[in-house]
């Protein structure tokens, strides 16, 4: 015999902060402003030979011998576990880590500025934030990250001025309806607005 999975409603105040009609303006600034600061910084990247070109890596490689020197210490700012990973996977494929960086930065930028697939660009923005900051480097970071995670949060609004109004009913996810009650988004399966 089964035992019946527990489920409970969204609080009222959640549903409006990160899914009512009301905040997709709000979300949308936000959307494109972080979708601004990962482009800006991947388009720096890719126009640099150290980071895309002959000197591929130079400049992760000079990142990564820097986070090393953070792990010792009363407080180190680099955990162990990290410059094991730092020593074992990252230094060696440099090159690979520098393009991976660059054009992630860019990929993400685009992806949030168009809203496609607003989620999930956010998510892996704020993957990029976290290694950075395990890494030990402040910088605008903290913000991103944060930005990232509210925006994942919204992710069924954050969009919706954008490419997921059409793209995510293609791929399955359900557009959801307005409710005329609460005007905020449920979530259902509805048909698509005219």
């Amino acid at each position: 015999m089964k035992n019946p999975v527990a489920t409970y409603p969204e609080p009222k105040l959640s549903k409006w902060v990160f899914a009512s009609r009301a905040s997709v303006p709000f979300w949308t600034i936000v959307r494109i402003y972080l979708g601004y600061l990962w482009l800006s910084a991947g388009l720096h990247k890719i126009t640099d030979a150290a980071w895309v070109g002959p000197n591929a890596g130079g400049t992760v490689k000079g990142f990564l011998e820097r986070a090393l020197t953070l792990t010792t210490g009363d407080h180190p700012s680099v955990q162990g576990w990290y410059a094991w990973l730092i020593e074992n996977i990252f230094l060696p494929n440099a090159p690979v880590m520098s393009h991976l960086v660059a054009f992630g930065e860019v990929s993400v930028g685009i992806a949030l500025i168009l809203g496609f697939l607003t989620g999930m660009s956010a998510f892996f923005g704020g993957m990029m934030s976290a290694a950075f900051l395990f890494a030990g480097t402040v910088s605008t970071n903290p913000v991103m990250f944060v930005l990232a995670t509210w925006v994942v949060l919204a992710w069924r609004v954050a969009g919706y001025w954008g490419l997921d109004y059409w793209i995510l009913p293609r791929i399955g996810a359900p557009r959801g309806k307005w409710s005329k009650v609460h005007d905020t988004f449920d979530g259902s399966t509805a048909p698509s607005p005219a």
